[in-house]
């Protein structure tokens, strides 16, 4: 798969803003995170990362087995309907509305009652338009730090 970029957020409603103090900070000056690590176009459910992405554009995120200590595992992925590019705003709602129902699957409990957190990647007007690229990736978090072991189920 050719590499490309992605976006992460954060969950809990910081991610517009966020987001849009990021982009405005990297807009004009060409910076792309670059994590050593797998090209972000072959995560899959059930991957961990030893680094979160945090926020701006990412190419390739750090992968690790989920035996050992991680910062994140993705645990959902959603194709966003094909069409013309629908806009930062649009793919964060739709991410936001996403991740928090799978969240509570994969977790075993709500998100708004949880300890955990979420983050996400999400096409670049880019990548959609340059590589095809519609997925929506979300990754549970533990803000206490990293966790090891999936947080499958983990109920917290």
């Amino acid at each position: 798969m050719t590499s490309g970029t992605f976006r992460s957020a954060a969950g809990r409603g910081a991610a517009a803003t966020a987001i849009a103090g990021t982009v405005l900070a990297l807009s004009g000056c060409g910076i792309l995170e670059q994590l050593a690590g797998d090209d972000v176009f072959t995560l899959v459910v059930g991957d961990c990362l030893s680094s979160s992405t945090g926020e701006g554009e990412v190419s390739s995120v750090p992968t690790v087995d989920c035996a050992e200590p991680h910062d994140s595992e993705v645990y959902a992925s959603h194709m966003i309907a094909d069409g013309a590019y629908p806009g930062e705003d649009a793919i964060y709602t739709e991410a936001e509305e996403v991740c928090t129902t799978e969240f509570e699957t994969f977790v075993g409990m709500a998100y708004l009652d949880s300890e955990l957190d979420f983050e996400y990647l999400y096409p670049t007007e880019d990548s959609w338009n340059e590589l095809d690229d519609r997925e929506i990736l979300c990754m549970v978090v533990d803000p206490a730090g990293q966790t090891t072991g999936s947080l499958e189920g983990a109920a917290r």
